[in-house]
């Protein structure tokens, strides 16, 4: 495969969507509620067309995305990906008349989408999940039990659900369905969290469901799940790596400017270390991120393992960089409302969503015994 490198266009649209990112999107997202899906901001991200590159993009340039709008706006870069990860098995597996129901409002940021797979029992298991679909009439089917841990519940205006169709099957049991958030026996409840949007519980009391809303075959809805996931886990990468070089680029100014001990503190060699192995570690994590989004987009057999280090690396790099940039800052970072006070809150969330990073070290050694095994 070859290494990837941006061309001068990307290199531009990238500077082009920082600007976008601090000069609309900020503002826009520090008059939001924390806890709540900020409307205004999905509308904005909407009107700038970023919504609509959900589905007409690649690998690659859904991280350029997520990247450039983490450098300059973490609740933007959020909204966008909940939008991609809640709807884009629509996209993928969706019936026509689901796409053009849901898709166009997700586009221009009037339906609120979401991935409903986590549950109570089934986090980083997702092959042991118990929400139950049974049938109820020859194309008819009731979803009982519960979801937990859902971005945008309870405020979405659809969710992508995985159930149970077959008991006893792993994951070759599980079937997904597109599920509007007005059904009758759906219910929500918000959870209180470390985190700037919503995240809930839902019920499902004998939720109807038919056979149009599945999407997708009947029993390969893990498939779904994990074409998603392989998809976003880069891209959970490339979010990290944003907020990284963000806090990597504070670093820089604030070491340059802070004297201390007479001298500047970047004048002091475990300060400059230090800050040489937060731009070596971001640096690589970033390579890893767009190598694994270049075999997604060239159809590589490898994704699942190119997927599972590109999020491993990035997001256990991100805590190391925030880290040390608030150790270099002092108590300072820590303040209310200072730019690293805010991404030592973020950057913890991505090392535990879309598989935690022991999920993907499992994925990465399995990948790795079965490639082996195959050319034996």
């Amino acid at each position: 495969m070859p290494a990837f490198s941006l061309e001068p266009a990307q290199t531009a649209w990238c500077a082009e969507l920082r600007a976008l990112a601090a000069d609309r999107l900020h503002p826009l997202a520090e008059k939001g509620e924390p806890g709540r899906v900020n409307r205004p901001l999905l509308a904005e991200l909407g009107r700038l067309g970023l919504l609509t590159r959900l589905f007409t993009s690649g690998a690659v340039e859904l991280c350029l995305m997520r990247e450039s709008l983490a450098h300059a706006c973490t609740e933007a870069e959020t909204a966008l990906a909940l939008q991609g990860l809640g709807a884009h098995p629509v996209h993928a597996h969706g019936t026509p008349a689901q796409r053009e129901r849901w898709l166009p409002r997700v586009a221009d940021g009037t339906a609120v989408a979401a991935f409903a797979l986590s549950e109570p029992g089934a986090g980083s298991d997702a092959a042991a999940l118990s929400l139950a679909a049974e049938r109820d009439g020859p194309h008819g089917l009731r979803l009982t039990g519960e979801k937990r841990w859902i971005s945008n519940a309870p405020e979405a205006d659809f969710y992508t659900v995985f159930a149970r169709t077959t008991e006893g099957a792993g994951a070759r049991g599980v079937t997904a369905f597109l599920v509007p958030a007005d059904r009758p026996g759906l219910t929500g409840t918000p959870l209180d969290m470390l985190s700037p949007h919503p995240i809930g519980a839902l019920s499902f009391d004998a939720v109807p469901v038919t056979d149009d809303d599945i999407l997708g075959e009947p029993d390969h809805g893990f498939r779904v799940a994990m074409g998603t996931l392989n998809l976003f886990r880069p891209s959970v990468g490339a979010f990290a790596v944003g907020m990284a070089q963000a806090a990597l680029d504070a670093t820089l100014d604030w070491t340059s400017r802070r004297e201390a001990f007479g001298g500047r503190l970047r004048d002091l060699q475990t300060v400059a270390h230090t800050v040489a192995e937060m731009a070596l570690r971001t640096e690589a994590a970033r390579l890893m991120v767009y190598a694994a989004a270049t075999a997604h987009d060239v159809g590589d057999p490898d994704v699942p393992r190119r997927a599972a280090m590109a999020k491993l690396l990035a997001t256990e790099t991100a805590q190391y960089v925030v880290d040390a940039a608030v150790q270099l800052h002092g108590a300072r970072a820590l303040h209310r409302g200072h730019l690293l006070e805010h991404l030592y809150r973020e950057v913890r969330a991505p090392r535990i969503y879309e598989g935690a990073s022991e999920v993907q070290r499992g994925i990465i050694a399995r990948e790795l015994y079965t490639a082996r095994e195959a050319v034996r």
